[in-house]
């Protein structure tokens, strides 16, 4: 087939299944990239969107055996022999794991070390590593370790070892899931740049911001490609969006709940066309809540690591039995390490940190684990049995339970999240938001008066991420204290009711959420964004929290 000289790369009626497997992953798929074009890829998670990724790099079928059909072609040329080690300098791939791309002892080395292997003449190295650190927002970490940056920071320093390659070719699978509101614009700019330089991008997200810069989006479903056109075109249907994995932007919903067919252009012209149809709310005056018991206090905490970087400055703060807590701020702000010193997994340089009124210094492990659960940023590191029974098990058979307890926790735990009859399975054969609920329900069989749950939405699509939220939502109903760490505007807004806001390891605001999602310029200065709905009741006197919310004032 012959190709246009303007043609990136592309694929043409590829097929492709993993060995094993009985449906296959890719069905036909033809889709072609022009040079300097920005193309994003959405759907739910399993729609084929990792894999044709990895059929333009090699990866498949280099390191995942299965039977593939049709073309692939980079630059004009189809790939027959290729390994992904000969397209290295053409084709960048930034992983879904992006963790997993990370080796070396600093950051510098790290950006480096392609380089190296691809003979970079030593005098372009030096400029091209400044160059690519701080298009990431990373100048000034050179010397860092990479195992002590934050979920954010190390997804920045895997983006910066790709680009620092100048691939013509970059591929983003999901680069933006760990990175705060604020940091998430910034790598798409940084991503228009490169397209502005003639560098062709195929980024694969599950946020519709992504789809905001590009030339044109791609929906994929059960491994085909279903909708391909201008992103504003698919933008506005809010109902395909929503059928295939895709949290609908919120002036799209706003749009059709409105019949509005035309709808406005711009933000400001949005806020405009509403202001004339909006009843503002009297403020509701609110009964003060009953003072509950305090489950972790936190008096006076500093913390610094061993690098002697300090991470939390004179923090105090409790949270009370029952309390949904959103703990938000840019990345590196010393969220996670507060959360960690909830359970103990550290201990405060100066200050004390107290669980039900005894210094947790003082407390075993198991009282404290009894108490408080922590659900990490990514299960996998928590998840190690061979079955979803002994996985879930582990816990109480360390309490010394009886093995019909035992039992009926798994059972009681295993339900509560959804996956009864998946005992026997191997968790690792599960999927991300499976091995999510599973980490929950490992720590439910311990019946905790507190969940601290670190970006527990993270890599998950839009009806992965509702399934999570409901089930930390019902768990918090009955009764169940949250701390939850999250990047997420509409998961905070929709579901916390008390925001803590930190900045450069300090607690720059603690409060009612609404109170604080009224504070734009605060937040916007904690690199953290309100969501669009919240945003138009802000310019029109009122702070809607969801756009039900704000459609329940609208005439």
């Amino acid at each position: 087939m012959k190709r246009h000289a303007d043609e990136a790369c592309g694929l043409q009626d590829v097929s492709f299944t993993y060995e094993g497997a009985d449906k296959p992953a890719l069905c036909e798929v033809s889709l072609s990239l022009k040079r300097g074009e920005m193309v994003a890829v959405m759907g739910a998670t399993g729609a084929g969107k990792s894999t044709l990724a990895k059929c333009l790099t090699r990866i498949v079928p280099q390191f995942h055996s299965g039977t593939l059909a049709g073309e692939v072609w980079i630059g004009g040329r189809r790939l027959q022999t290729e390994t992904v080690s000969d397209l290295a300098g053409t084709v960048g791939l930034v992983s879904q794991d992006f963790e997993a791309q990370l080796f070396a002892t600093n950051v510098a080395q790290e950006v480096a070390f392609g380089m190296e292997q691809l003979g970079v003449p030593r005098q372009e190295m030096g400029p091209r590593l400044a160059e690519s650190l701080e298009l990431v927002g990373l100048k000034g970490f050179e010397g860092r370790d990479p195992t002590t940056l934050s979920g954010g920071e190390k997804q920045r320093l895997a983006i910066a070892a790709t680009l620092v390659l100048q691939p013509q070719i970059l591929i983003f699978d999901e680069p933006t899931t760990d990175l705060d509101p604020l940091g998430k614009l910034e790598i798409f700019a940084v991503l228009r740049k490169m397209r502005d330089r003639g560098t062709t991008l195929l980024v694969i997200e599950h946020e519709t911001t992504a789809a905001e810069y590009a030339d044109r989006l791609v929906i994929m479903a059960g491994g085909r490609i279903v909708a391909e056109a201008g992103a504003k075109t698919l933008l506005r249907d809010a109902a395909f969006l929503d059928a295939h994995g895709v949290r609908p932007p919120d002036l799209s919903r706003i749009s059709v709940a409105l019949g509005w067919k035309d709808p406005p252009s711009g933000f400001d012209e949005f806020a405009t066309k509403l202001r004339s149809r909006v009843d503002v709310p009297t403020a509701a005056t609110q009964s003060p809540a009953a003072a509950a018991a305090t489950i972790v206090e936190i008096d006076a905490v500093s913390f610094d690591y061993e690098t002697g970087k300090r991470a939390l400055t004179d923090i105090s703060l409790n949270v009370a039995a029952g309390e949904f807590v959103a703990l938000i701020g840019q990345n590196g702000s010393g969220k996670t390490t507060l959360a960690k010193h909830m359970n103990g997994l550290l201990q405060p340089t100066q200050g004390r940190v107290r669980l039900r009124g005894r210094d947790l210094v003082g407390l075993r492990l198991n009282q404290i684990a009894a108490q408080v659960g922590y659900v990490f940023q990514n299960p996998d590191h928590q998840i190690f049995e061979a079955t979803v029974f002994d996985e879930v098990a582990f816990a109480p058979r360390n309490l010394r339970l009886v093995k019909e307890e035992i039992g009926r926790r798994v059972a009681m735990s295993l339900e509560a999240v959804g996956l009864t009859g998946m005992e026997a399975k191997d968790p690792f054969l599960l999927g991300k938001g499976q091995r999510e609920r599973l980490a929950v329900a490992s720590l439910l069989a311990l019946q905790p008066a507190l969940l601290i749950l670190d970006e527990p939405t993270t890599g998950l699509d839009y009806h992965e991420q509702r399934h999570m939220m409901q089930l930390i939502g019902q768990l918090h109903r009955q009764g169940m204290a949250i701390v939850m760490i999250t990047h997420s505007p509409w998961v905070v807004a929709e579901y916390a009711a008390r925001g803590i806001l930190m900045r450069g390891g300090r607690v720059v605001f603690d409060g009612s959420l609404r109170t604080l999602f009224a504070q734009e310029a605060l937040l916007e200065g904690a690199h953290f964004r309100v969501p669009d709905a919240t945003r138009l009741g802000n310019r029109l006197g009122f702070t809607p929290l969801s756009v039900d919310e704000l459609l329940a004032q609208v005439r």
